[in-house]
């Protein structure tokens, strides 16, 4: 007998329930499913399609986070010295995506990767004299490592005009700058690649339940999930029970965490974080760049609010996207409720974020007013980085909502954490991701993780299969500098981008 589960509900008991159809799930169960074919998996999203959410490509900047642009990865230390650390564990965890997509190429599981990644060059630009010196000091520090070969610096604004027409032109040089540019970047339509992964797992036999919210989760007398889920379209409610689930639910993973009732998932709270992008279509704007091109971040602004001007390919289109602004609402998901961030709030994590609120008013406040801007005051941040943008190019959207984990660490109570981070119960039953950038670039490495704390007991029967679709798993690229040139070739050929990426002589 199944506990609690009423015999009409049988045909709704599985092996592994993914809640939420983004990239995460999606990457989690196409890995499963390449492991043990014949575990039985269900997928639940309370919206009509996948990847509609933080995965969707209007959502997300698209940069494959490579740390190859993003400064806010590397950071300058007492000494004056400059700690690459975290730029080289994004980069060793987005060479693992890239491996993983470059085996279901060849192992025709998904086609036509220039539908979700193509080469682009990554860029760092700053001005002023204290910024040069950092650049210079940091591209010193990363050429010289493997990871980033192929690097170039710059502070001669002939050689820029060359690299970055669209941003030179008309602009008044009254102080220093500079760049680093690497050729071997990427632009990644994530919401292309979260539905080409459905798709697979569809072929699959997966069962994905669109339409599907869940609302309760529990534990039963015989250690099954049971998921309490109402079915949209005709109101009625199921049950649903596995042996493990994921919830991969973006900023709606935090209240379903909170849910079930584990104690990994007390104590934490949630941040939520909204932006909007501005966005040119016109041919003659876009045609003038071709880059991927990072700043340094305003003074009290959150690490993701790093100005960015990018290049895009979404549907085969070439367009630009300057942003983002951050902004502040209550919603942990855009399809969310205002009451998101109030009903997260519970008595074993009321302390940590009433402690992060405390901290965090710089924060708030400039959130408030970043979401008070008006369009010409956002064209005059964009003309910072174009100088001769026109307002009628440029239209606003609204990007995804992010949710960053608030929990008592080392450094105090309510601390407010930037990144991605998994919470698993003690026996492996049932994981959640929380958490925002480097998010999606890193789906690969962190679904890893995800199951090398879920399943220790299968890890070693699995691994030959797992090195076979990831060629370095377990091994660290930095220390096997000829694994990194093979792995940049295998991937580059395999997912089409072989033109940019020669490494450096």
């Amino acid at each position: 007998m199944l506990g609690t589960v009423k015999m009409s509900d049988r045909q709704n008991e599985t092996d592994v329930i993914l809640i939420g159809a983004g990239i995460m799930s999606a990457t989690l169960g196409t890995i499963l499913k390449e492991l043990v074919p014949d575990w039985k998996i269900t997928v639940l999203e309370k919206l009509a399609s996948a990847g509609e959410e933080s995965s969707n490509e209007l959502n997300n900047a698209g940069t494959g986070h490579a740390a190859l642009c993003e400064l806010n990865y590397t950071t300058e230390i007492p000494d004056g010295s400059i700690d690459i650390s975290k730029a080289i564990k994004v980069n060793e965890q987005f060479q693992v995506s890239m491996q993983f997509w470059s085996y279901l190429v060849n192992s025709n599981l998904i086609r036509n990767p220039q539908d979700f990644i193509m080469p682009l060059p990554h860029m760092s630009l700053v001005q002023g004299e204290q910024n040069v010196a950092f650049l210079k000091k940091r591209f010193e520090a990363m050429s010289s490592n493997p990871l980033f070969q192929g690097m170039e610096f710059s502070d001669d604004p002939n050689k820029l005009m060359e690299w970055i027409p669209l941003i030179m032109q008309d602009r008044t040089l009254n102080e220093p700058i500079a760049a680093t540019r690497i050729e071997s970047g990427t632009d990644v339509n994530f919401g292309a690649l979260t539905r080409m992964l459905f798709d697979h797992l569809k072929r699959k036999d997966v069962d994905i339940k669109f339409k599907h919210k869940v609302g309760g989760i529990k534990r039963t007398s015989d250690g099954l999930w049971e998921l309490k889920v109402r079915n949209l379209d005709s109101g009625s409610v199921e049950r649903h029970t596995a042996k493990f689930v994921f919830i991969g639910g973006g900023g709606g993973s935090l209240p379903l965490l909170q849910k079930s009732g584990i104690p990994e998932g007390k104590h934490i709270g949630g941040f939520p974080v909204s932006g909007l992008f501005m966005v040119c279509t016109n041919p003659e704007v876009v045609a003038q760049h071709h880059a991927k091109v990072y700043g340094k971040a305003k003074v009290g602004a959150p690490p993701m609010s790093v100005p960015h001007l990018d290049t895009r390919f979404i549907d085969n289109k070439k367009s630009l996207l300057f942003g983002p602004f951050a902004g502040f609402s209550p919603k942990f998901l855009k399809t969310g409720s205002m009451f998101d961030l109030l009903g997260s709030v519970k008595p074993n994590n009321v302390i940590t974020m009433l402690a992060a609120g405390a901290k965090n008013m710089a924060l708030t406040k400039y959130l408030i007013q970043q979401v008070m801007l008006s369009k010409e005051q956002r064209m005059e941040e964009l003309r910072e980085f174009i100088p001769n943008a026109k307002s009628e190019d440029w239209d606003l959207l609204v990007a995804g909502q992010r949710v960053q984990v608030i929990k008592d660490t080392a450094a105090g109570k309510g601390t407010l954490q930037f990144g991605t981070e998994v919470v698993s119960a003690s026996d492996g039953s049932i994981a959640a991701l929380l958490g925002a950038s480097p998010g999606a670039s890193t789906a690969v490495s962190v679904m890893l993780e995800v199951i090398e704390k879920c399943f220790p007991q299968h890890l070693k029967e699995w691994e030959p299969k797992i090195k076979e679709m990831i060629p370095s798993y377990g091994v660290s690229l930095l220390k096997n500098p000829g694994l990194i040139d093979e792995i940049h070739t295998y991937t580059a050929q395999a997912l089409g981008l072989k033109k940019e990426l020669q490494p450096a002589h």
